[in-house]
Order: C-alpha cells, then sequence, then structure tokens
C-alpha cells in the first residue's frame, strides 16, 4: 500500500492501515482508513459571489452553521451532492462542474463538522445529518431533485429521502455511490460484516494521529492507489488531507460510529423513488459484498451498476465514467 512519499510505516500504522483497506472509508466515508433538529433554516449573511454563484450558510434550529454552495440557474432541476466522511463538499468538484455546465442547479453543502459548517459539539449521527440536508432543501426550496451520495453521503442520502424528501415531494430520484448502507458493521442480521474492532481502530487513528490517518488512507486504498501499476496522483492526496483537516476532530471521530453502526435496513425499504445503486468491485472502504449488492435487494426501484476494478474513490478518479452514466440516469 502506498504512503506518503518516503515515510517508512511503523507497526501501529501499518496495522491501521491494514484495518482500513477492508473497511474503507465507508466514511465517506472515506475512511479507507484502516488501519468513512431539523427545521427552518435562516440565511446568514453572505458576500456575493462572481459569475451568478452564491456561497452561503443557514443556520438550523439547534444553532448549527451549515455551509452550503449554490450554482446554476435557479429554475433548472437541482441536483443535491452529500459528500463522505471525512470531507467536504469539495470532494464533489469534478460532479459540480460537469453538471453546472450542462444546465442544472447545483447544490452541495459541508456536513456539521466539516468542511466550513459549524464545529458544534452534538449531533453527529445520521438523523442530525440528514436534518441538516433538509434545512438547505427548504431554504432554498428545492423541489424535484436528484440525491446523490458517496459513502457516508450515501447512507445521509437514503435517510434524507425516507424521512424527510419523500415525505415532503421533494425528492425525484436518488443515487447511491459506494455507499455504506444498509450498515457497514457486524450485526445479528448482518453476522458477515466488519467486526467492531475494525471501527475502533478508525477511532484510534483519529484520536492518536488524524493527520497522519488522513495521509495514509488516501495515499493506500481509498483511490486505490496500493494496487500494483496504480500512480499515485499526490494532487488527489493531498486535497483528501487538505479536506479532511478541516473538519473537527470530534466530528470525525463520533461520525464513525454514525457511518458504521447505522443500520439503515428500514430507510432502503421506504425509498421508491428511482434510485441507482454504483458500485466499484474492487472498493476497498466500503466492501461491495456488505453493501451494494444488499442495498439494491431493500430497494423497491433500484438498479445496480457495478464497475470492474474501481476503488471507493472512483468519483474522482475516474469521473469522465462515473459522469456520464450519472448524466444518464437523471436524464432517463
Amino acid at each position: 500500500m502506498s504512503t506518503s512519499p518516503d515515510l517508512p510505516l511503523d507497526p501501529d500504522r501499518r496495522q491501521l492501515l491494514t484495518i482500513g483497506a477492508g473497511l474503507g472509508t465507508a466514511l465517506a466515508l472515506p475512511l479507507a482508513v484502516t488501519l468513512a433538529t431539523p427545521g427552518d433554516a435562516v440565511a446568514a449573511p453572505s458576500s456575493p459571489q462572481p459569475q451568478g454563484m452564491t456561497m452561503s450558510t443557514i443556520t438550523t434550529k439547534d444553532g448549527t452553521t451549515i455551509f452550503y454552495k449554490d450554482w446554476g440557474p435557479k429554475n433548472a432541476q437541482p441536483i443535491v451532492f452529500h459528500h463522505g466522511w471525512p470531507l467536504s463538499s469539495d470532494d464533489w468538484d469534478a460532479q459540480l462542474l460537469f453538471f453546472v455546465q450542462r444546465g442544472f442547479r447545483v447544490v452541495a453543502h459541508d456536513r456539521r463538522g466539516h468542511g466550513r459548517s459549524a464545529q458544534v459539539s452534538e449531533g453527529h449521527d445520521m438523523d442530525h445529518y440528514a436534518a441538516d440536508a433538509f434545512a438547505v432543501v427548504e431554504h432554498l426550496n428545492l423541489r424535484n431533485a436528484v440525491h446523490i451520495g458517496h459513502s457516508t453521503g450515501g447512507g445521509e442520502v437514503a435517510r434524507y429521502v425516507a424521512k424527510h424528501g419523500q415525505p415532503s415531494g421533494r425528492v425525484a430520484k436518488a443515487v447511491l455511490v459506494a455507499a455504506v448502507p444498509p450498515i457497514m458493521a457486524k450485526t445479528a442480521a448482518y453476522p458477515d460484516h466488519l467486526p467492531i474492532e475494525v471501527f475502533d481502530g478508525f477511532r484510534k487513528g483519529v484520536a492518536d494521529n488524524r493527520a497522519q490517518m488522513f495521509m495514509d488512507v488516501p495515499a493506500g486504498p481509498f483511490y486505490g492507489f496500493n494496487r500494483p501499476g496504480v500512480k499515485p496522483l499526490p494532487g488527489v492526496i493531498n486535497n483528501w488531507w487538505r479536506q479532511g483537516m478541516m473538519g473537527s476532530a470530534k466530528a470525525h471521530y463520533e461520525g464513525i460510529k454514525a457511518f458504521s453502526e447505522t443500520d439503515q435496513t428500514e430507510d432502503l425499504k421506504a425509498i421508491t423513488v428511482p434510485t441507482l445503486v454504483m458500485h466499484g468491485d474492487d472498493d476497498q472502504i466500503v466492501p461491495i459484498a456488505n453493501s451494494a449488492l444488499k442495498a439494491v435487494k431493500l430497494l423497491k426501484n433500484g438498479t445496480l451498476k457495478v464497475y470492474k476494478g474501481y476503488s471507493h474513490g472512483m468519483l474522482t478518479v475516474n469521473a469522465d465514467v462515473l459522469n456520464a452514466d450519472l448524466l444518464a440516469f437523471i436524464k432517463g
């Protein structure tokens, strides 16, 4: 597994990475580390942005400031992007530019405790994640929206659609990309899933040396840079690290429980809108057998698309392929 240039792995880090490769960032999950109050929102003041782009914030009823991007024509069909752990809305750069250039309205927010959103102490769970997303949607009055979530963001989308999007009539379609549902951790209902010790390893990595962990994950299993013949991309690795280190250590630590132990079986069963499930069969962060292959069977109107040899971070390193498939699904 590749690591940062010329830095040897000590035994603890090697063990962490090993755990992480199997796990994967479910986080969002991007975790791959081995080692991933609903309510009305009030717009916060923001400076006008050039070329019609707005970058602003809302404040939820529990006082949490959520940063979001809103680009493109306000009368166009909206696409809402939900990022993975421990990243930010910047992880969707390749998709935001692709779709806004094709006439869509694109919206992406930083999850609470991540990126430019407030580093609040509480609320690092799927219910709050989904409620915060709904606050953004209500504030912008988005309707007929397509919601796309990656890794932990896929869990957020599943909870959002089931609990908020469908009941409010605001969602048209959903996409789960390398997503964590139905659940990552082993339970009585899912005895073949990952043992809790794997996620304890994630927590140890965040607590002991988050900065190094956030270098090792993207340099290794997240994008498949640890595979023979795969050339690491330093800019991609450094950008992952940059996004991760913008967020709160507490949010990242507590978010591990959210992306690994939240059973979303009932969320998936409740979703009736057309849902595309996209997953790479070489995802070392969120194993496809524990996620996509089971999730699509729980969805009432789901379609599975498997990408041979693709990694957990395929939205970045294989953006040309993924974007074309996303566009076809949205227009279909």
